[in-house]
């Protein structure tokens, strides 16, 4: 036998085994058992790759030594490999793009990146697009496809594994119909999974070729899809997140900005675009929440309804309770999309979800989860990652969930339709019962004879210092408002009124957020309704001090204080009684009539000193030297906050140390400032900059901004204008930071005006 060893073809090679064999066609067909006129195909190259079993039987009828064996074999299989690159089978055939396709330019960047990156040794580039219903990313998978196809001469496959219906496609079932897209015929399919993974890994390696694998249900549908070559690309499109594929690159998408969802849907109306009008397109964009398939639908509802208006479907979107309903055209339906994700939940996270639906702000973290869904706060994290996995839900820094504001109104949807309204309204009792006493337990840290408490709440979640507490009003305040509102509205005022209460002191710490007026509104109206004056006069007060600091009206002020003393005179409240002459000293000195103002802080001061309440009587005599300040009258001024100064330096003088603490930069930077108005700058200087760093440690940006500003003009006064300049631009940056744009502008004019030190030298 002559063994063959030029890189012949198969049907060379076999010629050439039947010629040194002296067999004719019609004796090799008849010793194989393979028709005469195969054998001719074969030998004249039309069938370049027939069957393992076909060869076989042919090598063994040539009576071919194991190397000839072995060399036939693998030209066949060659042969076939070219055959199933060259056979159009029109299967997982690329969907089309569609023509309006808006936006997504940094995630088609990241679709070029993902084909032009090396990939490393046996591992194909495999991209993961990933996000909620409706963002569109099977489009965005297909537009990138469309995009990238000239990067694939081998061929582009798509195929929709149906990760969201009740049977998404099996593994074996999808590389069966890769396979027949890659030209291999019914018969020649291995019937185990590992075989047809195997063959189809074999079938693309070296090819470039890029398969678009979308609906991905989970990762053990799509690990035998994935190719093991370095010229081969996969995009992935899932809901879930498909966290435990290994070496994938990740793409969250997520909705489209206002201004290209306004051009999608400009884009899906056409020319009616422009008598629509851009503010109403942009209204509805806003709307949809800026996801394609409502722009989608919301565009084709236009288009196909010629005598509607953008504004009059405006209308209909903003009523809540009917907004999913008209998110619907045809087949489309937005209810639909998020349901499909719905019944991917087990029981328990279904009910997890629906009833989130009723927390009152926007955000919420597992501890709320947890009550909400009647479950321990273990059972809790194990629903949100299930939401969190099928784009349900959003999961934000430091623990923090959100809906989508459509997914959220579904969700309400599905609690209408699955809780009875009894269980509804147990739930909103229990959401906002937990809410205010979270937020009322929270408010009481700050007070200064509260300390830790022996028996804490065990349905609360844990506090266990002022920074906690401060941190949990602060990123739950859209919740414990809202549960504020409802209690007020149901009518439980001793609730409400404990909970504006408790803000009292805490309120200090925050002083420029803008609910402080709606809460002790509140809790005036609790306590009038429950007919306690004193409790009412505080709430008044507390008023009185919203208009006094954060609004600054200080003719409001002086009526709140009014109507303060007339109550809490009544009721024999004379705390209240001091409290409301500090406020209106307060107003007073602002409104430039320092007299009166001086009589009312001293008249307040006597109160507290003889109520012993140290704390407030200091409050007192501070504001007393901002009276004399104001007047031009600096001496007396000085003497006044150097003598309150040893007051709060003085460990026996019966101050709560947390007030002294707070009390003590503020007063030494009005030190400061009455020593630069008695012309002593370089001793006022420094007592300022100690006073700045006692208030950065404190977090009182305020006074700090107020005190940098003072510095910054004393530095300039001594020559030193480096530091002032750099003063001045640090108080702009912290003014910015309490939302004084005007002051913050200020500094930076004074900042850049500022002469340049004169170089040494």
């Amino acid at each position: 036998m002559v063994p063959i060893t030029d890189p012949l073809s198969f049907a060379e090679v076999l010629r050439r085994h039947r010629h040194a064999a002296r067999l004719t066609l019609e004796q090799l067909s008849e010793a194989s058992g393979v028709s005469a006129r195969s054998l001719s195909n074969m030998e004249r190259g039309r069938s370049r790759g027939p069957q393992h079993r076909t060869v076989t039987a042919l090598a063994d009828a040539l009576a071919l030594d194991e190397s000839a064996r072995k060399q036939l074999i693998e030209l066949a299989r060659d042969g076939r490999l070219r055959d199933h690159w060259t056979r159009p089978t029109g299967l997982c055939a690329l969907p089309r793009s569609v023509g309006d396709f808006t936006g997504r330019a940094a995630e088609l960047a990241w679709t070029n990146d993902l084909v032009r990156a090396g990939a490393s040794p046996g591992a194909a580039g495999v991209g993961l697009i990933t996000g909620p219903a409706g963002l569109g990313k099977t489009t965005f998978a297909v537009r990138a496809a469309h995009a990238l196809r000239s990067e694939f001469p081998d061929g582009v496959f798509f195929l929709d594994l149906f990760g969201m219906s009740p049977h998404p496609v099996a593994a074996g079932e999808a590389l069966a119909l890769l396979l027949r897209a890659l030209g291999v015929a019914d018969h020649e399919i291995p019937n185990d999974v590992p075989e047809r993974a195997s063959l189809y890994r074999s079938l693309l390696e070296g090819k470039r070729v890029l398969v678009v694998l979308d609906n991905a249900a989970s990762e053990e549908q799509i690990r035998p899809l994935l190719p093991s070559g370095s010229h081969g690309r996969v995009l992935i499109t899932s809901r879930r997140l498909l966290a435990g594929l290994e070496g994938v690159r990740r793409l969250s998408l997520g909705p489209l900005p206002v201004a290209e969802a306004t051009e999608l849907l400009a884009g899906i109306v056409g020319d009616r675009s422009a008598s629509d009008g851009e503010p109403a397109l942009t209204q509805l964009a806003q709307l949809c929440g800026g996801l394609p398939l409502a722009l989608r639908i919301i565009g084709n509802r236009l288009v196909s309804r010629p005598g509607w208006s953008a504004a009059e479907l405006v209308a209909r979107l903003a009523n809540e309770e009917r907004r999913l309903e008209q998110l619907s055209a045809g087949d489309l339906k937005i209810a639909k999309a998020f349901g499909m994700s719905y019944e991917q939940l087990a029981v328990s996270a279904r009910r997890v979800f629906r009833r989130l639906a009723l927390v009152p702000g926007r955000d919420f973290d597992a501890a709320l989860a947890a009550v909400a869904g009647g479950i321990s706060a273990e059972d809790a994290w194990d629903a949100l990652d299930e939401l969190v996995d099928l784009g349900l839900l959003q999961d934000g820094a430091s623990g923090r969930y959100r809906f989508h504001d459509l997914v959220r109104l579904f969700a309400r949807d599905r609690l209408q339709a699955e809780d009875t309204a009894t269980e509804r309204d147990a739930l909103i009792e229990t959401v906002t019962s937990w809410l205010l006493r979270m937020a009322t337990t929270a408010g009481r840290w700050f007070e200064p004879a509260y300390g830790r408490p022996d028996r804490p709440d065990p349905d609360l979640a844990h506090l266990s210092s002022p920074e906690e507490a401060d941190h949990w009003l602060r990123v739950n305040v859209d919740n414990w408002l809202g549960a504020l509102r409802h209690m007020a509205s149901i009518g439980r005022f001793a609730a409400v009124l404990d909970c504006a209460e408790s803000m009292n002191w805490f309120s200090d710490q925050w002083m420029h957020a803008p609910h402080w007026y709606e809460v002790f509104t509140l809790g005036a109206e609790a306590a009038d309704v429950l007919g306690d004056p004193a409790r009412q006069a505080k709430q008044l007060n507390m008023l009185a001090w919203v208009h006094l600091v954060p609004r600054e009206d200080l003719e409001t002020t002086l009526r709140y204080t009014a109507q303060a003393i007339d109550l809490a005179t009544r009721s024999g409240a004379t705390v209240q009684i001091a409290l409301a002459h500090h406020h209106a000293g307060g107003a007073l000195r602002r409104l430039g009539r320092i007299d009166e103002a001086i009589a009312a802080e001293t008249q307040a001061a006597q109160i507290h000193k003889a109520n012993g309440d140290m704390d407030r009587y200091c409050h007192c005599l501070g504001a007393l030297g901002t009276c004399l300040r104001d007047a031009g009258r600096h001496t007396e001024a000085l003497e006044q906050y150097l003598a309150l100064l040893a007051l709060l330096n003085d460990d026996r003088s019966g101050m709560t140390p947390s007030v002294a603490a707070f009390l003590r930069p503020i007063v030494l930077a009005r030190v400061g400032e009455c020593l630069g108005s008695l012309g002593h700058r370089a001793e006022a200087i420094t007592k300022l900059t100690e006073a700045i760093g006692l208030m950065e440690q404190a977090q009182l940006p305020v006074p700090q901004a107020r005190s940098l500003e003072t510095l910054a003009a004393l530095l300039a006064d001594e020559g030193r204008t480096g530091e002032s300049r750099h003063a001045y631009a640090r108080a702009a940056e912290v003014y910015e930071a309490i939302d004084d744009a005007e002051a913050s502008s200020r500094c930076r004019d004074l900042a850049a005006a500022s002469p340049q030190p004169p170089k040494a030298g």
